[in-house]
């Protein structure tokens, strides 16, 4: 399934991205890579939900690639959705749901930066078993409000065939100074769990999104590096590379759970299908390795 044909190069026409989420971390980094990369690119200035506000975004910019980073993620974290429902489906569900709408309309296919948060370890897909949930898999993880409309907006938006879903989880940057970067987010806890995660390195991930977008790719796919790796092991890894005074203090689930409003997703995912399409991708703890920390490095021993 393609639009106009998975996999193929798009156009003979020069690029032009059309980026909604401006303001937003990974809607930033785009509109950087963009410019490095010499690609023409627009913020959009409709809202979402605004059907005819996209509309004259599409008119007025005529793009060939739409990429939607915006999203109500919750300040200052996902728990805020608990609290405000209303205005989390009006951004993540009826807002993406109209921008993959227009697009289709435009025969433009849709970039959508989603979560891989939609899931939690099972008996089928165990903790530690290397067994991780693949693209097709139905999610079911539904603990926290946000995940929960996250899933269903996804599950719609399989039937548009103009759509590439991008699962993103647990964003880390080398820019270790950005509160929403999720290395910056443990060092800065009080206590952490200590879980194996997939993990999406933007650094690494982030300009394979825009070849994806050349290349028309559709459909879901799991947007993290291959493999896994645990909380300890990230602040292992920083202590050895930024500061080695750095101490921290782990805590289990049931005592994480006192402290947060909604359960928080845990899982695996399987980045097969995407190592395929870029053999070149680094498992997770080679791509933290060169792509966050030997940057950042600042102790002698590393």
């Amino acid at each position: 399934m393609g639009f106009p044909a998975n996999g193929n190069s798009a156009t003979d026409k020069p690029y032009k991205f059309l980026i909604y989420g401006r303001t937003g971390w990974i809607g930033g980094l785009l509109g950087k890579l963009c410019q490095a990369q010499g690609i023409d690119f627009v913020y959009g200035s409709g809202r979402l939900e605004n059907r005819s506000s996209l509309e004259a975004d599409i008119a007025a910019t005529k793009p060939t690639h739409v990429f939607n980073a915006a999203g109500v993620t919750g300040r200052p974290n996902v728990d805020w959705c608990e609290s405000h429902k209303v205005e989390t489906i009006r951004t993540n569900v009826a807002g993406t749901l109209t921008l993959a709408d227009v697009c289709r309309d435009k025969g433009i296919v849709l970039i959508n930066y989603a979560t891989g948060c939609i899931f939690e370890y099972d008996s089928d897909h165990p903790l530690g078993s290397g067994i991780g949930y693949k693209e097709e898999d139905t999610p079911n993880f539904i603990g926290s409000f946000y995940s929960k409309t996250k899933a269903m907006v996804e599950d719609l938006l399989k039937n548009y065939e103009n759509v590439c879903t991008l699962r993103v989880r647990m964003p880390i940057s080398s820019d270790l100074s950005n509160p929403r970067n999720f290395i910056t987010k443990i060092t800065r806890y009080e206590k952490v769990v200590n879980i194996p995660n997939s993990m999406t390195i933007l650094d690494e991930l982030l300009p394979i999104s825009i070849e994806m977008a050349k290349r028309n790719l559709t459909g879901i796919w799991n947007f993290t590096n291959p493999g896994v790796v645990s909380h300890n092991e990230i602040l292992e890894m920083y202590r050895e590379y930024v500061d080695p005074n750095f101490t921290w203090k782990n805590f289990t689930l049931e005592e994480q759970a006192k402290v947060i409003v909604a359960p928080r997703s845990n899982n695996e995912l399987d980045a097969t299908k995407l190592k395929q399409e870029f053999p070149e991708l680094l498992s997770i703890k080679e791509s933290l390795i060169k792509n966050v920390f030997q940057p950042n490095k600042k102790t002698a021993g590393a």
